[in-house]
């Protein structure tokens, strides 16, 4: 029986107490309706996101995938899925004409675009509103105006945004790009006045270098965004990349939020991502979140957008772009703010206000960072493809995953190679750093190459540690490329110590009785070398266990000597388990043990794969006089450095091919 029910037989003054309460909650609920159903027009982690706050809010939810798609986990979460197309985004995500077909199919009353594909393109926004459905983004004129690099530039100009010195129009030719490259001053920058995420770029400090960069930048825009328009700008030495997330519901309300740092990016796609910034002053922030707010209202903004600037060493700071969608790096303003960017887009897309109206109401609270986990190689980023044969996400109070994938999934070649967006978040920055070094530590991947080595040294470094970021860290810190963790002698000690307890651990489950106490190791320890390559030295270890006993899923003590050092420290693993917790006297390391080699065991160590021979002295005698595996010769072979099709072959037998220096 139910409450009301029950106070009517009881009360007739109470029964109409609660029976109106109840009508005003319902009025209220009727009140902040938005959508029955929406149509998630993308793929991967970011149609997993919008999915999670729809399910919240009551919304149900269809997926648009591909062939490549038809297993996904975005698939699977949907309440409907409608196939759209082959494998290549133009014949399925970016086909209009078979969305707006899954439109109508599934009566979906609007469209989420999440980022990239159609998320800032005018034309769908238009052939949505005619159709009569909601796109959950901003209106079809301020996204035709900000998604113009040379318009918006104008118009932030007018609206009193800091602009960066450069053409305001579109560049003719190479040579009219020399001619302004040269009236503004070396170096400068190339870009797409369409698009975004790198692509179009070039920095030229020279009249050849632009010339160069204007067919390069031109030929790149055009093919990723069929549109060969560029602009010319004063590039900015030494600048971070720091942007503005904005909120507006087409009421009149319009907030700026918390800014994030974006400077750690290679190949002008970020990486490594922060909120606040190590960077920004209080006065600084409110100025630049202010002309933020100045330039959405300038073109009558509503939903969620994000200013971009760079900012010099003093904090000087100059329009970048507008994106007019939700951001990769969302999570992070999320997690500092309380606030969920994808409800108040969904509101605004309804005509509802925001859930917060006030910037005084805006908080900010302690910091968050997101790292950007892809299949790649970490050195030449280049992507990788495969099947996850092995994926486990790290989990925590601190720690948030968004990802779109599971074990078994496939990294296809079709699109972006991101596995996840890793985010910790804790009340200071040094507390956000921890948590996510040790949830980097505790991502478990195999089956493709990935950069979470990179990631983790990156965050554990002293200049990150310090703040000392700017867009060129990682060309800076890593001039010949990244090729995994160095180990130091304190660090080459803990992963020596560790691996050697392991393998003793992994004897006392396979042959109990004749463990003792006190083991001698040789360990071969991979070293990487300044050029590149990796050198094997003799490592010494002598293991002694202080527990009673060894425990094969809990916690054992052990003391060591490495190379005549003593250590102390604690195993916590379970021999069935991927993860080991390395308890020193001052520290704690997870150790990520992937599989058994014939006389050792692959681990992972700070983000970094270390295969490690693991032998008595005797076994590393008889070693000795093992004959090396000769190297297969492949200075003949053209080996492609990542998958991709082969379009032409600009030779024929017979000629002479020389390389290029």
């Amino acid at each position: 029986m139910s409450a009301i029910l029950s106070a009517r037989l009881r009360s007739p003054r109470l029964f109409i107490r609660l029976y109106s309460q109840q009508q005003q909650q319902q009025q209220q609920q009727s009140a902040e309706r938005t959508f029955d159903k929406i149509l998630v027009a993308n793929r991967g982690e970011i149609a997993c996101r919008v999915m999670r706050t729809a399910r919240r809010m009551g919304i149900r939810t269809v997926a648009v995938y591909s062939d490549a798609d038809a297993d996904s986990v975005f698939v699977r979460q949907a309440d409907e899925a409608v196939h759209v197309g082959a494998a290549p985004s133009t014949q399925s995500y970016l086909n209009m004409d078979a969305i707006l077909d899954a439109i109508r199919k599934t009566g979906a009353q609007a469209v989420h675009p999440g980022y990239g594909f159609l998320s800032e393109n005018a034309q769908f926004v238009k052939q949505l509103e005619a159709a009569g459905v909601a796109f959950i983004g901003p209106r079809e004129n301020a996204l035709a105006a900000m998604g113009d690099k040379i318009q918006s530039k104008i118009i932030a100009r007018e609206a009193g945004v800091n602009t960066i010195p450069g053409f305001n129009g579109v560049v003719r030719d190479a040579a009219h790009a020399v001619e302004i490259a040269e009236d503004i001053g070396y170096p400068v920058m190339l870009k797409a006045s369409a698009g975004g995420g790198g692509k179009g770029m070039r920095v030229a400090h020279t009249a050849d270098e632009v010339r160069e960069s204007f067919v390069l930048a031109s030929d790149e825009a055009a093919s990723s965004f069929g549109d060969r328009r560029l602009l010319v700008e004063k590039f900015i030495e030494e600048p971070r990349h720091i942007e503005i997330q904005v909120l507006a519901d087409g009421q009149g309300n319009v907030l700026w939020l918390p800014e994030r740092e974006c400077s750690i990016q290679r190949r002008n796609q970020k990486v490594i991502e922060e909120a606040p910034s190590t960077h920004l002053d209080p006065e600084t922030r409110r100025r630049m979140g202010e002309q933020a707010v100045a330039l959405a209202r300038s073109v009558n903004y509503n939903s969620a957008g994000t200013v971009e600037f760079l900012v010099d060493k003093h904090r000087n700071f100059y329009f970048l772009e507008m994106n007019t969608r939700l951001q990769v790096e969302h999570p992070i303003t999320e997690l500092v703010t309380g606030l969920d960017l994808v409800e108040e887009m969904i509101r605004s897309a309804a005509g509802l206000p925001l859930t917060t109206t006030k910037q005084s109401d805006v908080r900010m609270d302690g910091w968050a960072i997101e790292a950007r986990v892809y299949a790649e190689d970490p050195d030449k980023f280049l992507p990788s493809i495969g099947t996850l044969s092995r994926y486990q996400e790290p989990a925590g109070p601190h720690v948030r995953c968004d990802s779109g994938v599971t074990e078994g999934s496939e990294i296809s070649v079709y699109y972006d190679p991101m596995i996840s967006k890793l985010s910790a978040h804790g009340p200071t920055r040094s507390s956000a750093i921890g948590a996510l070094s040790r949830a980097l530590d505790r991502y478990l991947i195999t089956g493709v190459t990935h950069n979470i080595p990179l990631l983790r040294d990156v965050v554990s470094s002293a200049a990150f540690g310090e703040g000392r970021t700017s867009t060129s860290f990682l060309a800076e810190h890593y001039p010949h490329g990244f090729k995994g963790h160095r180990l130091n002698e304190h660090t080459g000690s803990q992963l020596a110590a560790a691996t050697a307890a392991l393998q003793f651990i992994r004897n006392a489950r396979d042959n109990p009785s004749l463990l003792p106490n006190a083991t001698d190791y040789v360990l071969l320890m991979p070293q990487l070398l300044d050029d590149g390559t990796v050198s094997k030295t003799d490592t010494k270890v002598t293991l002694q266990l202080v527990s009673p006993t060894v425990s094969l899923s809990g916690t054992n003590e052990f003391t060591a000597t490495v190379n005549d050092h003593p250590l102390k420290f604690s195993v916590s693993w379970g021999v069935d388990q991927p993860f080991a917790d390395i308890h020193y006297e001052s520290s704690t390391e997870s150790l990520l043990f992937l599989t058994p080699l014939p006389l050792g065991m692959r681990v992972q160590f700070r983000g970094t794969k270390f295969d490690i021979d693991v032998m008595n002295p005797h076994q590393r005698e008889l070693q000795r006089l093992m004959k090396e595996k000769e190297r297969i010769d492949t200075s003949k072979l053209v080996l492609a450095p990542m998958p991709g099709t082969i379009i032409s072959v600009a030779v024929k037998p017979g000629d002479t091919c020389l390389a290029r220096q």
